[in-house]
C-alpha cells in the first residue's frame, strides 16, 4: 500500500499515487491481458465502445476491456461487512455530489472547529470514497483494506445482479442515486469525448444517442440498471436507499436528512440549530468543489483529470442538445422499460 496520509483513519479514506502519465485512464485500456482473460472476453458479445476500442457485454451489462477485469476481481474477493456503507450509481448520474455528501456527513464532527483542514481542500471525493471495481479492485489487484476504519465506505457503478455475492448476504447498506436519462446521456457523451484519445476524434451526438438508447455504454443499459436497484429498494428499503438527482437538486436539505437518518447519522437538534446541514451542502456544492484548486487542477491515478468531473451539474441540460425525434425515442422507452414498475422521472 502506498504511504497513508493524515486522512486515512477517516470512514473511507484512501491512500493516493501518483498519476499515471498515460492519456486513456489505465482501466479502459486494453494491453496485458492474460490467456485465460482474454479467452473469457473472446466469449462474449463485443461492440465498438465509445472511449477504447472494445465493449463487452457481461451479466447483461456493458463494460470496457479492463474494467471487465476490474469488475470479476471485485466479485471474487471484496467481502463485505455488515457497517460498510456503499454508493452506488450509474455513471454521470451525481456521483461526485453524492461522495462529497456522505463524506462529508460522515465526518462532520472532525472539522466543525477546524473547516480548514477537511480533506476537501486537498483530496477529490473520488479519492476519499473510491471505486471498488475501477480503483480497489482494477487490474486484478486484491487490495489491503486494513486501513479503512469501520464504518467503510466505498462506491461502485456496477448493475445489482453484479454485486459481489457477499454485499447482497451482508447487512451493509447501500444509496443509490440515478438520473433523468437524457441529461445522464448528454453527461456521459461530453464526459467519454475527454477520455478518448485525440487522434481517435470525438464521438458524434447520433452515434452516441443511438448506442445509448440501445444500453451499449458504460454499465449500460441504463434502464436496466435503474430497475434493479428500484425493485431491490422496494423489498430491502431498511438497506437501500433509492434517491433521484432532480429531487436532491430541488429539496438537497431534505434528502441530506433523509440520508443521515438512514446510514444511522441524524441531526441532533443542535447541529440543524447551528446550520450544520446548510454548512454542508454549502461545503459539498458544485461551485466550491469546482473552484477548489485540487479539482481545477489535479488527476486521478488512474488518469483522468478531476475538473472533468464537474461540468454543470444542472437537471434539464438535455434540452439544449437533443432534437426534438430523440427526445420522443428516449422518452418512449423509458415509458416502456419502467411501465408497471411505478417508477417514473
Amino acid at each position: 500500500m502506498a504511504t497513508v496520509e493524515p486522512f486515512a483513519l477517516l470512514p473511507g479514506a484512501m491512500p493516493t499515487t501518483q498519476p499515471s502519465p498515460a492519456s486513456t485512464p489505465k482501466y479502459l485500456q486494453e494491453d496485458e491481458l492474460s490467456k485465460e482473460r482474454r479467452d473469457l472476453i473472446s466469449s462474449l458479445p463485443t461492440e465498438k465502445a465509445w472511449v477504447v476500442s472494445y465493449i463487452h457485454q457481461y451479466q447483461g451489462f456493458w463494460h470496457p476491456t479492463r474494467q471487465l477485469l476490474g469488475v470479476l476481481t471485485c466479485q471474487q474477493h471484496f467481502q463485505a461487512q455488515d457497517s460498510d456503507i456503499l454508493l452506488v450509481t450509474n455513471p454521470k448520474s451525481g456521483t461526485t455530489w453524492l461522495k462529497a455528501l456522505v463524506f462529508a456527513l460522515m465526518n462532520r464532527s472532525r472539522y466543525i472547529d477546524s473547516p480548514q483542514q477537511h480533506p476537501f481542500l486537498t483530496t477529490n471525493p473520488h479519492e476519499l470514497v473510491p471505486f471498488l471495481e475501477l480503483k480497489l479492485y482494477a487490474e486484478n489487484q486484491v487490495p489491503d483494506l486494513a486501513n479503512f476504519t469501520s464504518p467503510r465506505l466505498f462506491s461502485t457503478h456496477l448493475p445489482f445482479v453484479s454485486l459481489p455475492t457477499s454485499v447482497k448476504d451482508s447487512a451493509c447498506k447501500l444509496v443509490y442515486l440515478c438520473r433523468n436519462p437524457k441529461d445522464t446521456f448528454v453527461s456521459l457523451w461530453h464526459f467519454t469525448n475527454k477520455l478518448r484519445p485525440k487522434d481517435k476524434g470525438t464521438n458524434s451526438l447520433e452515434e452516441a444517442f443511438d448506442k445509448f438508447c440501445r444500453g451499449v455504454c458504460l454499465y449500460g443499459p441504463f434502464w436496466d440498471h435503474v430497475l434493479g436497484y428500484w425493485e431491490a429498494s422496494l423489498e430491502n428499503p431498511e438497506r437501500i436507499l433509492f434517491l433521484k438527482f432532480e429531487e436532491m437538486k430541488e429539496q438537497p436539505a431534505l434528502h441530506l436528512k433523509r440520508l443521515a437518518e438512514f446510514l444511522g447519522c441524524p441531526f441532533s437538534p443542535e447541529e440543524e440549530t447551528k446550520g450544520m446541514v446548510d454548512d454542508i451542502l454549502k461545503l459539498c456544492s458544485f461551485e466550491y468543489l469546482s473552484n477548489l484548486d485540487v479539482n481545477k487542477n489535479g488527476k486521478m491515478p488512474s488518469g483522468e483529470e478531476y475538473k472533468t468531473f464537474f461540468r454543470r451539474g444542472e437537471v434539464g441540460d438535455w434540452i439544449n442538445h437533443l432534437t426534438k425525434e430523440m427526445t420522443e425515442r428516449m422518452d418512449e422507452i423509458t415509458q416502456d422499460k419502467f411501465h408497471g414498475s411505478g417508477l417514473k422521472f
